[in-house]
């Protein structure tokens, strides 16, 4: 057991800690994995230690080697020698991913916090042999010391002020009380966590220990030095911040070259409309992130560089994952006019820098979708990968497996009985052969769940419903940004998955079935057209104490209750069929006047003039005409029309169309023919006087009018 002289110590925290250079890293790490690579690979190495690390509300894109802009060397170099998962999956929320990561288990089915029918990886590796320490967040029931941790320091809430801390620090069991100055929890969970490696390596067994960062989640409050580091890195906002994520993104080969990004939805407006007190507020509090995330890059750093120097390293299997993604939910911020580097300003997350976060996903932490449930997780092990360094594995994979793969490499047995809990079987499976190079077929598809949101991956193809809505149908081997609702397409299939999700969630689970309209008509996600009461209301400027989004619908479910779309629903007009695939519309012409119309455009586009871009692929009769209302009492085709010339040659040619100098419209209309025929459209987008896209189509249901 620690000391006191030894725990007086660990109250004075570390705050200018050492941070590895990044090519010093890559180096080292580069060489022991080359040394391992080249060792007999008949000779079983020995158990490994284990450090299991875990952020809170990380996106998908904040970190470096997952495209951020943010500084994360000592990760992005784990990464550089280890391996990535670029299909990794949570639970889309704090305490159910904490739950599955320690269990092997979907969290109901382990019995929530409480852990009634799991067994911890702390349990399984401490009876054989492993000395097991926590550092950080617990956010479940009792405390770690009661699930396996021989030692622990952190906080049992699901928050705290990093600077203050909150009455629920332990130090082994027992309360804790938080230093009044010269305190952060980010560097305190590393400074015990380094005290307890300290004391395991006086030990010959191996060693397990978890690391719970409560960063980057709520209160956005990052360390003087660090929030500095970031000003002014923001001013452009998320618009471009978003799409240069992505481009990195497709040059790091996470993304295919090919592949587009989820469209802004309509609850997220341009950058450029905000006004100028919201624009600094939103400044500020993604800067307050970025320097919460590069301080978890180099904390993590100082503790790879413990292991460096201890001789650690080499054969230390070490995960990096999160719980879920970026958080959306504006409640109440303090002291908004000031810098968030004290724990006298708190301040709560934004909508659209979760949007921007979870590049180029869409929706967030709590949704079943891409943006909530798919993070970072990097793997790093020389002694025991067998992969390429650098490698990007795209094989879906859950942190319900990572207890099975941690048991596989120690040689420990999960067992299935406990003196006093009813075991459930674990859902997981090992990935170790992944680590060495081969693949797996997973024996079950993975469930996805949390409060009313749900899914199932199942191979390439996977189900969602945002809200209790309707089932929505991808196949995420085409469509990874879920963009295509394939659920009128693909009946039988939505019909199958939904059943097995309902099996599942009976027989493993042991909760309730879910049975949704599956038999509505299709349409677009449910992203493009969502609300949620929790999301930023950006239709008013931020203030102190009061919810960031007190001006949403306090009963809103999605759009789908709501009237038309903020951006604007696509309609096809008489004599025409409309069919959206991919980011493309298809449209069959079988009569005169054909085309298509949006009736609805935002009330709070920025003002024009504007200009109505798109390319176009025709094989039909005739020319275009684009028609514009900018009186909200006319209705279409009244109004402004404006012709233009259309090659029949079966190419695809970009148009770009001044729709003169009206600086307010309130509806659209394209007709790309005058008779019969087929054509394609792509890219439409309404530009604003600066030539940005304020509005891209398609982004909402289609609806054929014949």
């Amino acid at each position: 057991m620690p000391t006191k002289t030894m725990n007086d110590d660990l109250g004075k925290h570390a705050m200018n800690a050492r941070r590895i250079s990044c090519t010093t890293l890559l180096m080292l790490c580069f060489s022991v994995a080359n040394f391992a690579h080249g060792a007999d690979e008949d000779t079983p190495p020995q158990r490994p230690n284990v450090l299991l690390i875990m952020v809170d509300d990380l996106g998908y894109s904040d970190l470096g080697c997952y495209g951020s802009e943010i500084e994360t060397p000592n990760l992005d170099a784990l990464a550089a020698s280890g391996l990535r998962f670029s299909q990794f999956y949570n639970t889309a929320k704090c305490h159910s991913s904490r739950v599955s990561l320690l269990t092997g288990q979907y969290c109901i089915a382990a019995g929530d916090t409480s852990l009634a029918h799991a067994v911890t990886s702390a349990e399984v590796l401490q009876a054989d042999g492993y000395f097991t320490a926590m550092s950080g967040k617990w956010h479940l029931d009792k405390q770690p010391t009661d699930f396996g941790f021989q030692r622990y320091f952190g906080h049992l809430s699901g928050a705290c002020n990093y600077f203050r801390g909150d009455n629920t620090f332990r130090l082994n069991g027992e309360p804790w009380s938080v230093p009044e100055k010269d305190f952060y929890t980010t560097v305190a969970d590393v400074d015990y966590a380094m005290q307890f490696l300290n004391e395991a390596e006086e030990n010959v067994d191996p060693w397990f220990l978890y690391l719970a960062f409560n960063a980057p989640h709520a209160p956005l409050q990052a360390l003087p030095e660090d929030y500095a580091k970031y000003k002014g890195r923001y001013d452009e906002g998320w618009d471009k911040i978003r799409e240069q994520r992505v481009q990195r993104q497709h040059e790091l080969g996470l993304l295919p070259k090919t592949s587009q990004p989820s469209e802004r939805p309509a609850h997220i407006p341009a950058w450029e409309t905000l006004t100028e007190k919201r624009k600094g507020f939103e400044n500020k509090r993604m800067t307050a992130l970025a320097g919460m995330i590069d301080r978890v890059d180099q904390e993590v750093g100082r503790l790879i560089e413990h292991l460096d120097e201890t001789g650690e390293l080499d054969n230390t299997l070490i995960w990096f994952v999160s719980d879920n993604g970026a958080c959306p939910y504006d409640r109440v911020s303090q002291k908004i006019e000031a810098e968030p580097t004290s724990g006298d300003v708190s301040w709560s997350d934004s909508t659209g820098w979760a949007w921007a976060r979870n590049s180029p996903f869409r929706l967030y932490k709590q949704n079943q979708t891409e943006g909530g449930i798919s993070t970072p997780a990097i793997v790093h092990w020389p002694k025991g990968l067998k992969t390429e360094a650098g490698s990007i594995e795209r094989n879906p994979a859950h942190l319900i497996d990572i207890l099975p793969t941690i048991a596989e490499a120690a040689g420990s047995t999960i067992p299935t009985t406990h003196p006093n809990r009813e075991l459930r079987p674990v859902s997981g499976q090992s990935l170790l052969p992944i680590f060495r190079g081969q693949s797996i077929d997973r024996e079950e598809p993975i469930h996805l769940l949390f409060s009313s949101d749900r899914g199932l991956r199942d191979g390439d193809w996977k189900i969602v419903s945002f809200r209790q809505e309707p089932w929505e149908l991808y196949n995420i081997s085409t469509d990874r940004m879920e963009q295509n609702n394939l659920a009128h397409q693909h009946p039988e299939r939505l019909s199958r998955m939904e059943s097995k999700w309902n099996q599942m969630a009976e027989d493993v689970l042991h909760t309730q079935t879910f049975e949704p309209k599956s038999n509505a008509e299709a349409k677009a996600p449910s992203s493009m057209t969502a609300t949620h009461p929790e999301w930023t209301d950006f239709s008013v400027d931020p203030k102190n104490n009061v919810r960031g989004s007190a001006g949403r619908k306090k009963n809103a479910r999605s759009a789908s209750k709501d009237k038309p779309s903020a951006s604007g629903s696509i309609r096809a007009r008489k004599n025409t069929r409309l069919e959206r695939r991919e980011s493309e519309l298809h449209l069959t012409f079988t009569g005169d006047d054909p085309g298509i119309a949006i009736d609805h455009l935002p009330a709070n586009l920025p003002p024009g003039p504007y200009q109505l871009a798109f390319e176009l692929l025709s094989e039909a009769e005739g020319n275009g005409e684009v028609f514009y209302t900018t009186s909200a009492d006319r209705s279409l085709p009244k109004g402004s029309n404006i012709p233009f010339n259309v090659k029949t040659d079966g190419q695809w040619h970009s148009h770009t169309i001044p729709l003169g100098d009206a600086s307010k419209i309130y509806r659209l209309r394209l007709d790309v023919s005058e008779g019969k025929g087929l054509a394609q459209l792509r890219n439409l987008r309404l530009l604003s006087s600066q030539n940005d896209s304020v509005i891209r189509w398609p982004n909402t249901k289609t609806k054929v009018l014949k």
